[in-house]
């Protein structure tokens, strides 16, 4: 999937400007999807309407430039529908953290400790997320893929919240002043 099919996914639920796309694009359901930037939405918006598979029309706003309000066609309609017959890419999983627990012993007990607090933090808010985002929407397959998504990252807390003793046992004491053997 790409940003001009993830644009085509958001407009298929319902009419929305760039800002919105992006938003939910990056801060809500449509979140854990595809990557996309305002520099990535706009020129897939434009490419669609020349494409004649948005429409787009202007909304007057006291005191502010109109706003551009993007509609699904019927033909943007097929293209998202024939876009999920093509098999999906595999998932990428990508992160820092595990880059640093795979060198714990390059760090001190405190550096890992808090990247540790931290990753709790984070799976605890993509948790809330999910949450929120489920208690949203009575679509039945964002209900689906919010219990998936809740799921992985419910494992991947407990995993941690399990064995971060191992990894924090990992570590060079503290000021130590040099880095561990390799």
């Amino acid at each position: 999937m790409n940003v001009r099919s993830l644009c085509l996914a958001i407009l298929y639920m319902g009419d929305a400007t760039g800002y919105e796309i992006r938003k939910l694009s990056t801060e809500a359901e449509f979140s854990f999807f595809v990557d996309a930037s305002f520099g990535s939405i706009y020129p897939a918006l434009n490419k669609l309407e020349a494409d004649k598979m948005v429409t787009c029309r202007l909304e007057p706003q006291v005191g502010k430039p109109a706003r551009k309000i993007y509609s699904i066609t019927e033909v943007g309609r097929q293209e998202f529908r024939d876009s999920l017959n093509i098999p999906p890419q595999k998932d990428l999983f990508k992160s820092e953290f595990l880059l640093l627990a795979m060198n714990a012993n390059l760090v001190d007990r405190e550096t890992l400790q808090a990247a540790i607090d931290r990753r709790f933090a984070y799976l605890k808010e993509e948790l809330a997320l999910i949450d929120d985002a489920r208690k949203e929407c009575e679509h039945s397959g964002l209900q689906w893929i919010s219990r998936y998504g809740r799921s992985v990252h419910s494992a991947s807390l407990k995993f941690l919240e399990d064995n971060q003793h191992e990894l924090l046992a990992m570590t060079q004491p503290q000021n130590s002043g040099k880095l561990a053997a390799e």
